[in-house]
């Protein structure tokens, strides 16, 4: 296997540079002397942003887009028969896979804290590479999303401590070496390559067992699977919580009008400090409990945490609020499996409103189909749902599963729901059914969040009229 510190100075080819971590990772390799290129299949503002970087992106996967590289780096969502990587075969180019290369990164880091879970991964790790940052540390940082804090998804510091992301897709955490994990959660999900949730909470088994026996797991205490993950480590465990048993938790926790929270962190029993958060919903009360029990294992105290987290703002597709159009507030999240979305709409609908339009790009064939009925219900707090054709990423359609399955499913239980199978179906319908008032949030980890832009690009002018 090569190791990417040999290539400094050569160059790079990265296959589907555009997704939220590779072109991350293109960034991090360009700032490390490394000469980068990529493809992709469609433009994005994500290629845009590395074409603005001065990284060469083509359009379109073609053999000769390898050519002259040294080394060929793809996502999980490459498959082998791509025709760039067919060619790197042929000529003898070597490959990595993106999972390889981020933990070849992370190699010899005093402090390598991962944070893996089903939900929650990104806005957890964007509170701790900022509350580090904001203490007056120097870490490496690796986010699946866009992070303004930092000017985009990574960071490259200091070699005492890297902060990372560290995806369960396709088991790709078990190429990381961890000295301090947190858990969010451990849910069904990825069930196009996990048999089980079983399966899942075993490959969670499995990340957490790369810990060193002096390193640290941090664990949501209310979930009872990563309870159980905790009692078969050999490290050190620490858990955050809601619950009377957790060792990190919310004391005298209330929210504001707007959902927002605040609370004093308690460890042990013992208060700490107070926090206030500027950022809705429970699950963000569960991720700053998260930070703080993490931060903690670095010499970050409750107090420097809460400074921190009271100015923070999450990442970009994290409840992002876009802009007003026709009187109407547009807001997108990254929200792909039920779960998320219904946290999603719990925030959505704590912000003044008149009406919650959310507008749902299912995500992936075998997503939509092995959680067919918690789609049915996921959206019950909307008053109106449009639904638009599958994003299919990295499936090709089987022909057993359709997007109008679920609008009739959804349907079948009262709820009003519309099939919008385009961006501009959806624009057009959302135009002649919205009233001043009205809040439409879009939903999906696909490219939903091009229709925000498509209707504020659009204005208050109706091109559909």
């Amino acid at each position: 296997m090569p190791h990417i510190r040999d290539y400094k100075g050569k160059r790079v080819h990265m296959i589907g540079i555009g997704g939220s971590s590779m072109s991350g990772l293109a960034g991090m390799l360009r700032t490390t002397g490394v000469s980068v290129t990529g493809s992709d299949n469609a433009r994005s503002y994500m290629t845009e942003m590395l074409e603005g970087q001065g990284i060469h992106v083509t359009i379109g996967h073609k053999a000769e887009n390898v050519h002259g590289a040294q080394l060929v780096v793809f996502s999980a969502a490459i498959a082998a028969t791509n025709p760039e990587r067919v060619e790197a075969e042929r000529l003898g180019i070597p490959q990595m896979e993106r999972s390889t290369l981020l933990g070849q990164l992370m190699e010899g880091y005093a402090h390598a804290i991962n944070i893996c879970g089903t939900h929650g991964k990104t806005t957890t790790t964007s509170m701790i590479a900022e509350t580090l940052l904001d203490a007056g540390q120097d870490p490496t940082i690796h986010i699946g999303g866009q992070l303004d804090y930092i000017g985009g998804s990574t960071r490259v510091g200091g070699h005492d401590t890297f902060v990372v992301e560290a995806c369960e897709f396709n088991a790709s955490f078990l190429q990381f070496h961890p000295t301090i994990a947190v858990v969010t959660n451990i849910e069904e999900d990825h069930l196009d390559f996990y048999k089980d949730l079983d399966d899942i909470a075993h490959a969670f088994d499995r990340f957490l067992a790369l810990l060193p026996d002096d390193g640290v797991v941090v664990g949501n205490g209310d979930d009872p699977r990563v309870v159980q993950a905790l009692s078969r480590v050999n490290c050190r465990a620490v858990t955050f919580g809601l619950g009377e048993n957790c060792m990190w938790r919310p004391a005298n926790l209330r929210y504001d009008e707007t959902g927002c929270a605040e609370f004093d962190f308690a460890l042990n029993g013992e208060i700490l400090t107070h926090v206030h958060l500027h950022i809705p919903g429970e699950f963000n009360v569960m991720h700053a409990l998260a930070t703080a029990a993490a931060c903690a294992q670095v010499g970050v105290s409750a107090e420097a945490v809460a400074a921190s987290l009271e100015k923070f703002a999450a990442p970009h597709r994290r409840f992002e609020y876009t802009g007003t159009v026709c009187g109407v507030k547009l807001y997108t999240d990254y929200g792909h499996n039920p779960a998320e979305m219904h946290g999603a709409l719990e925030n959505a609908v704590h912000q003044p409103h008149n009406r919650v339009i959310a507008v749902v790009q299912p995500h992936t064939y075998s997503r939509v189909k092995a959680l067919f009925k918690d789609y049915i219900h996921c959206c019950e707090l909307a008053d109106i749902i449009l639904v638009t054709d599958i994003f299919a990423a990295r499936e090709v359609d089987p022909g057993d599963i359709h997007a109008t399955m679920l609008v009739d499913a959804i349907a079948a239980t009262g709820q009003d729901v519309h099939y919008t199978p385009t961006f501009d179906d959806a624009e057009k319908l959302l135009r002649e059914i919205w009233q001043p008032g009205d809040l439409v949030i879009t939903m999906s980890c696909g490219d939903i969040n091009m229709l925000n832009k498509q209707i504020a690009d659009h204005g208050d002018e109706n091109p559909f009229a």
